[in-house]
């Protein structure tokens, strides 16, 4: 059911019972690689179904019951999963399966109980398209996804890791979706594979890799597909002989529907919405940054002043020394307390990502008053990470040290008094003037 076109492939349409799947067609030959997948997952349900995959398989799984693909399968799948099977409300969700031929994808367990490992993302209806970097180097296999929050293509997050993972040395790449009682739009804007060597190994030519009958057979494709070009270009300049001279400019506009050129109300109520939450979303990874340096610091002074107590423990003995180990010990505790709210911080904060990484499709009135609600819910936390940090600030803070507002100077008279004078005349003679003339 796959659709091919100019810009995209659409695996799956948002139709019921719907599988597609693209395949490389030759074997990949790289013992390390990394490949970059950039896709959408959009739907008009709060919820969609089933998911998509990225396989990379001894043999192609063209067709089948896992998400798209064939069962069974020897390799590694890396799953997009939409729908709570198992209702465990760990969906969406992406899920590191690996199998070697034999055994049969778990479906109503969503694969948890074969799962290497996994993380739980929301890919749907980004403004943004989900990025994916899927890397395989020394037996391990590392997950990377960019949400699609930002425009921002190197925005990526760490999701799942596999160590000791033996895949083959040669096998296809894939990806592949399916759709359900529910059903997405599961489009794949690019698949970009790499070939990962070791440093100091020579890194072999492109053109060594490709056999000799293979490069005159793709020569020969394209020449074919060249002269097939061309041959359109002459029918569409024959059909249409008052746009000669702007092939590329006709093509574009002869795309374009009365759709695409206005925006809806509600696309612009939706951009808007889909901004704020970018912008906030911004603020907030700022301020985890933030934070983890303050927690960085307030370690570092506890496990000095640690230091420090077991030095004066053995330097000072007797009652003086107890008396000022009593004190340190003080200052651990108030630390101690410190890093505790600073970590109470940081779960806020994580709550209100989640926040915002649960904010769905508006495209009702449901939806919107959802939405909004999660902005109050945003806005409440912000409010109490503020208020805590500026009382963790004037709590750690020394009283020789705590800031005083300056005094404002005096402001400069912006107006003197034969100025106002003259201004009140004009004034008055203007109105003088104006009731005359009514």
């Amino acid at each position: 059911d796959a659709i091919p076109s100019a810009d995209q492939i659409r695996i799956t349409t948002s139709l019921k019972s719907q599988r597609g799947s693209v395949w490389t067609k030759n074997k990949s030959i790289f013992e390390y690689w990394e490949v970059e997948v950039t896709f959408r997952v959009t739907g008009r349900g709060r919820i969609g179904a089933d998911g998509l995959a990225i396989w990379f398989t001894e043999e192609q799984g063209l067709e089948g019951p896992v998400f798209g693909a064939a069962d069974e399968w020897n390799g590694v799948g890396i799953f997009f999963d939409s729908f709570d099977n198992d209702g465990k409300k760990n969906n969406p969700g992406v899920i590191v399966v690996g199998n070697n031929g034999k055994l049969l994808y778990d479906h109503q367990n969503d694969g948890s109980t074969q799962a290497l490992a996994s993380c739980q993302r929301d890919f749907r209806n980004k403004p943004y398209p989900v990025r994916v970097k899927i890397t395989y180097y020394q037996k391990t296999l590392t997950v990377l996804i960019n949400n699609g929050f930002t425009p921002d293509k190197e925005d990526y997050e760490f999701c799942a890791k596999v160590e000791d993972m033996v895949l083959p040395s040669q096998g296809y790449f894939g990806i592949s979706a399916a759709t359900g009682g529910l059903a997405d739009d599961h489009d794949v804007l690019s698949f970009l594979t790499f070939q990962l060597t070791e440093p100091g190994k020579e890194v072999p030519t492109p053109g060594a890799e490709i056999p000799q009958k293979d490069k005159e057979k793709y020569q020969e494709e394209f020449e074919h597909f060249q002269q097939e070009l061309d041959k359109k270009k002459e029918e569409f300049q024959k059909e249409h002989p008052d746009v000669q001279g702007q092939p590329g400019k006709t093509t574009c506009a002869f795309f374009l529907s009365a759709d695409d050129l206005f925006e809806t109300v509600s696309d612009r109520e939706l951009r808007q919405i889909f901004e704020g939450q970018n912008r906030i979303h911004l603020e907030i990874k700022q301020l985890n940054r933030q934070l983890d340096m303050i927690l960085d610091e307030q370690r570092r002074y506890v496990s000095a002043v640690t230091d420090e107590i077991a030095k004066r423990g053995a330097v000072f003995p007797g009652q003086q020394g107890q008396v000022s180990q009593q004190e340190i010990e003080t200052v651990v505790k108030t630390q101690e307390e410190v890093i505790r709210q600073v970590n109470e911080i940081r779960n806020s904060v994580a709550d209100t990502l989640r926040l915002i990484s649960g904010a769905q499709h508006p495209g009702s009135a449901a939806g919107v008053y959802e939405t909004t609600q999660h902005f109050n819910d945003i806005k409440e936390h912000l409010h109490v990470v503020k208020r805590d940090i500026e009382h963790l600030v004037q709590r750690n803070m020394p009283s020789n040290e705590k800031s005083k507002c300056p005094d404002l100077p005096p402001f400069p008279s912006c107006l003197s008094t034969v100025h106002f004078f003259i201004f009140v005349a004009v004034q008055t003679v203007l109105f003088i003037g104006y009731i005359m003339y009514r």
